[in-house]
């Protein structure tokens, strides 16, 4: 039974990727550096000990920018902070980082914003995000 016949081809192994859990380190990092970007909304004055929030304030003017010119019609200050935790990050990773693929970090931002945002959060990252995508030639 284990021997395979002449005209029987083993099937090539292929090696799988992990599939993202919700225990991803990745996906744990980008929810700890959200929250801490998220408490700042709350309090200027606050350091941030995460190093990847930290990256995201480093470079937040530029940041700011392109998230209000994909939003308009939304000044930064009158987005909910939550959502605006959430683009800052994905942003940065997309504009600044630029070490992961520009849709795979959108559709992490997409599920952070599923967990933790309203019901209308979703859509409005990435309508957001798709929108910088797009007119800013990240690839």
């Amino acid at each position: 039974m284990s021997q395979l016949r002449e005209t029987e081809k083993a099937a090539p192994r292929v090696r799988k990727l992990p599939v993202k859990t919700a225990s991803d380190p990745r996906h744990l990092a980008r929810i700890s550096a959200m929250k801490s970007l998220f408490s700042l909304g709350f309090d200027q004055k606050s350091k941030i000990k995460n190093k990847l929030a930290g990256n995201v304030i480093l470079n937040l003017k530029k940041i700011d920018k392109l998230i209000a010119a994909a939003a308009p019609e939304w000044r930064i200050d009158k987005i909910n902070r939550i959502d605006l935790a959430i683009l800052r990050l994905a942003v940065w990773e997309l504009a600044v980082d630029k070490k992961n693929p520009a849709k795979a970090v959108i559709d992490e931002a997409i599920e952070v914003a599923k967990r933790y945002g309203s019901e209308s959060t979703p859509g409005f990252v990435n309508g957001v995000l798709g929108t910088i995508y797009a007119t800013t030639k990240i690839q």
